[in-house]
Order: structure tokens, then sequence, then C-alpha cells
């Protein structure tokens, strides 16, 4: 079985997983879906229990990219994707009786975003040298995916790649990861707007049939399909971990584009036993107030103390209306356009029921973040960055909410290195987390980047200057 992918929109349809790959978002402005889904068995889930993080990775991909990769070659791509790895690949920390801590800040990067980028860079350059061609990969970041990319696209003689960032909205650290990168191909744009600005662009730009053939753009955001893809291990990894496939397994995750928990909701749909995915939002709470109301409504960014989240269009949850709509793309295409021209698009009280029965969702405020950094790690000597706290508030507002069992395992996503916040650790402890030596070295380096206004027409014009030949 070969799957093909069609386009959340209906303008593109059974294409290949290098087609999709290379795409990045369809032509129409959708985004790609299978047209079929595999299925693990019970007795499969069993036997991957015995299988290390790369094998494992493996196996739960294999059936969405044969045959352009062969069992060996994704097999040998994943084991050099997470040699790279400090403490071990998606560790477990024990907080409490059947409540867990997923680490996902082991990469090059200190974020859960190498786990896919890492992955998606070397599968982009075993496809672009099989069809001895060159591609320009443009992403926008609210932190973390831009340092991931650049990290693990730089140095690569077929591939340009600009990362758009929001002006003042990252981290310190964030932007020092993306900026002291200083080689050929790579470049940092810091954009004067807010994320939503950045994806704005980078949709506009894919939207340009003409710039995107022209130049050969592609995308690494998560609205590129295979980004998602080594994303849904770790759901695996973890709940075989912690009592899968004998028991339901509930996930808590902090979420800003719904990348993240739509992996967690594919590993659902293939097989693995998950009874709750849990959406934390911070201040804003656009998701949070959709899974309530049934309505998306976009509003002004709000800065937060977990800049990540920082997010009022999720562009990944196009996915999960296209399931909602039962994958008629003509009604997805309209919500999209009202979402685009009027900031609001909503569903039926029928379809609003169906997804609650899987996603609970709520919003933790920047007092309740400084609040949870602080009780957790006085009360289990454990450090959590802030948006890994809002995921483990939201968790706890579920616990409270009785939806939540004591006998039900719980994983909760750590999705990066508390030192990458220093300012705000430091607000709720009162002293700054230790930072790895490799990030004090980034801390201690020279940026390299450019300040740019939010204007399409500028951006095309840098990135036609800027495109190696």
């Amino acid at each position: 079985m070969q799957i093909k992918y069609s386009s959340t929109r209906g303008g593109e349809t059974s294409l290949s997983y290098e087609d999709v790959l290379l795409s990045g978002l369809a032509r129409d402005g959708g985004l790609f879906m299978p047209d079929e889904w595999p299925s693990f068995s019970q007795s499969e889930l069993q036997d991957m229990k015995h299988l290390n993080y790369a094998q494992l990775a493996a196996k739960v991909m294999e059936p969405f990219i044969k045959p352009y990769l062969s069992k060996i070659e994704i097999l040998e791509i994943c084991k050099e994707t997470y040699s790279s790895f400090n403490n071990g690949v998606a560790p477990l920390h024990q907080l409490k009786n059947n409540t867990y801590i997923l680490e996902l800040f082991h990469g090059p990067t200190f974020a859960f975003k190498d786990y896919a980028m890492q992955f998606l860079s070397r599968a982009f350059n075993k496809t672009l040298k099989d069809r001895k061609k060159r591609a320009v990969i443009l992403g926008a970041t609210s932190g973390d995916t831009g340092s991931a990319a650049l990290e693990a696209f730089k140095r690569q003689d077929n591939i340009d790649i600009f990362i758009l960032f929001p002006n003042e909205r990252v981290s310190e650290v964030q932007q020092k990861q993306m900026t002291w990168i200083n080689e050929l191909g790579a470049h940092a744009l810091s954009v004067k707007t807010d994320f939503d600005g950045c994806q704005l662009i980078v949709k506009d730009c894919f939207e340009d049939l003409s710039f995107k053939d022209q130049i050969s753009l592609s995308a690494i955001n998560s609205i590129n399909w295979v980004r998602l893809l080594p994303q849904i291990v770790y759901y695996f990894y973890s709940a075989l971990k912690v009592g899968a496939p004998e028991e339901e397994i509930i996930f808590s995750v902090p979420t800003g584009n719904f990348g993240n928990i739509l992996a967690g909701w594919m590993a659902k749909k293939i097989g693995l036993p998950i009874s709750k995915l849990i959406c934390g939002s911070n201040q804003n709470d656009i998701l949070t107030r959709f899974f309530k109301s049934g309505v998306m409504e976009r509003k002004n960014v709000i800065p937060s103390y977990s800049p990540s989240m920082d997010i009022q269009v999720s562009s990944n949850f196009e996915r999960l209306l296209y399931v909602i709509n039962e994958l008629d793309s003509e009604k997805v295409k309209k919500q999209m356009f009202d979402f685009k021209s009027n900031g609001k698009f909503e569903i039926n009280n029928e379809q609003l029921q169906n997804i609650n029965n899987l996603f609970a969702a709520y919003m933790v405020s920047d007092l309740e973040t400084l609040e949870i950094i602080k009780n957790v790690y006085h009360d289990y000597d454990y450090l959590l960055d802030p948006h890994s706290a809002v995921g483990y508030g939201a968790l706890q507002k579920a616990i409270n909410n009785d939806l939540v069992s004591e006998d039900t395992p719980v994983v909760s996503l750590a999705c990066a290195h508390p030192a990458k916040f220093p300012g705000i650790i430091e607000k709720s402890l009162n002293f700054q987390p230790h930072m790895p030596s490799a990030l004090q070295k980034i801390m201690d380096s020279e940026e390299h980047f450019k300040i740019i206004e939010p204007n399409l027409e500028e951006v095309k014009s840098f990135i036609r200057s800027n495109v190696r030949s």
C-alpha cells in the first residue's frame, strides 16, 4: 500500500510523500492529509515495546513514507537523527504516582522541535539529491521552530533557509539560538509584527504560485505534513513505557499552533490507546475558547511568559477541521475564508460534542504559570519551563474537573529546557536555572540577523536577492 495525500481544500489530490514533502503548503492554500491511514494492532503495539527509539520511529513512520524510502533507509535516517540527542531520547520523569513528565528538550537546540526538524532536514536532503534539485525553505517561528530549523538545515549546499521571527517577541535565548548562526544560505529575519503576522507572510509567499515556483519554495513549519510525522513517535514511545496498550493514556500538551497536539490525535488515529488529549493554552486562549464554544474567533495577541504560544491563528487546526467536516473540502474552504476575512468561524453542537470526547482545553494565566513553576519545584524538586508549566497546569485543572482518574497514567509534555527562559524562572523562584555549556556558548556569540518591516514584497525581495544559484 502506498499512501497518497490530498489538500484540505480540495485543489490537489493523490500526491506522493515526496511531492508533499517538497511542497509544504498545497497550491490552493490548504494543508495535506493522507487519503487513508495505517492502523497498528494490539499485537503490533506489544511488539513495539521492545524497540529502541530509532527503531520505533522507523516502524511508526514507514507506512506514510514507503516506497520512496526503504525500511533500511528510514531506519538509518532515524538512527542518525536521534544519535545527537543528550541524556537519552524522550526520557520520562515520574513526578508522582501515574503522573509523568515527557522531557522533549534534549536535542541540539533544547526544544521538542528538534525531534521533527532533525529528521526533516535529512528527509529533504535525500529527496533533493535523488531528484537533483535545490529548494528554498521559508518558515515562521514563535521561538523554538526557527532555531531548530536553522540548526538542522545549515551548511546544506542544495538548500537556502529563511526564518521569520517576531521582533522583540521571542526570549533572548531563543533569539540568540537563531541569530548566532552565520552560515551561507541560513538567514534569520526579525519582522516588526507578531507571530501571526510572520505566519501570514509565509502563507502569502506560498500562495503567490509564480514566486513559489520561481525559487522552489518549501516549508518546514508544521504546515508541512512530513514535519508532523516524527512527532507522532514520542506519543507511542512514552505511552508504551507507562502502560499502553493494556491501558489508555492521557496526554497534556502546551499548545499554540496545534501541531504537537495534532500529532497526538494522529497517534490515536493509527491505533495508540489515548483516552484524552488536554490542550493547554496561555492567555492567548483561542483554542480553549473554541473547545468550549465551537467558535474560533481571533483576538489580539497578548505577550506572555510563554512566548512560543503567543498565537491567535493555529494553522494546523485546519487539519482537524477537515476531519470534523467529514473530509468536505468545500466546507473547510469556506470556513477558512471566513476566518481570514472576518477572524471567525464556527462548528455545530454535534461536531463540538464529538471532538470534545477526545479533547479538553484549559487556559493557564501568567500568574498561574509562575505559581505552577514554584509549586512543582518545591513539591517535587523539578524545574518546568513556562510552556511546560502551562501544559502541567492544564492537567491539574482537568484533574480538578474530574476528567482524570487517579488510576489513569498521565503524561505531560515538557517542550523546552528551562534555561531558555531564565527571566521567567527567576521571577517565579528568585534564581536562574543552570545553563548548559552549549547554550552558554551561544549566548556569548555575536548575532547575525536583519530587522525587516512586515511587508510581503520586501520579504520576497530579500529572499530573491539572497538565494544561491
